[in-house]
């Protein structure tokens, strides 16, 4: 399963991001540079982006409550067919610990290479 290590600055290890597996759901868990758990982020069942917004709900560790979001925004046909340009949006609470902000902005790189990049040779 793919996993991710946030530096900030390069060289000190702020957190890391871990796909979890699950049959339906794309799932990550963001841990802290203890590779402790802390948030998790549950993905749609559809992670295409045909005519509509793709959020990726970011969630306390029992999973009940939202603490934020990863989205994907719709850019209309033309940007998503001809370019290579994708909007993202990520919303936190103000008072979220610094180093678990920089691995939530891992993260949108990590779901943008993974659901939403086209490669052109086939990778």
């Amino acid at each position: 399963m793919p996993q991710l290590e946030v530096q900030a600055p390069p060289g000190t290890t702020v957190g890391f991001i871990v796909q979890k597996w699950d049959p339906l759901l794309p799932k990550f868990t963001i841990q802290n540079e203890s590779k402790e758990d802390v948030l998790k982020i549950i993905g749609p069942y559809l992670t295409f982006s045909c005519l509509g917004d793709v959020h990726f709900e970011v969630k306390t560790l029992n999973e009940k409550s939202a603490v934020g979001k990863i989205s994907k925004y719709w850019s209309g046909f033309v940007n998503d067919v001809f370019t290579n340009a994708n909007n993202f949006g990520i919303h936190f609470p103000v008072d979220l610990d610094v180093k678990l902000k920089a691995a939530l902005i891992g993260t949108c790189f990590l779901i943008d290479l993974m659901y939403f990049e086209q490669s052109s040779d086939g990778i």
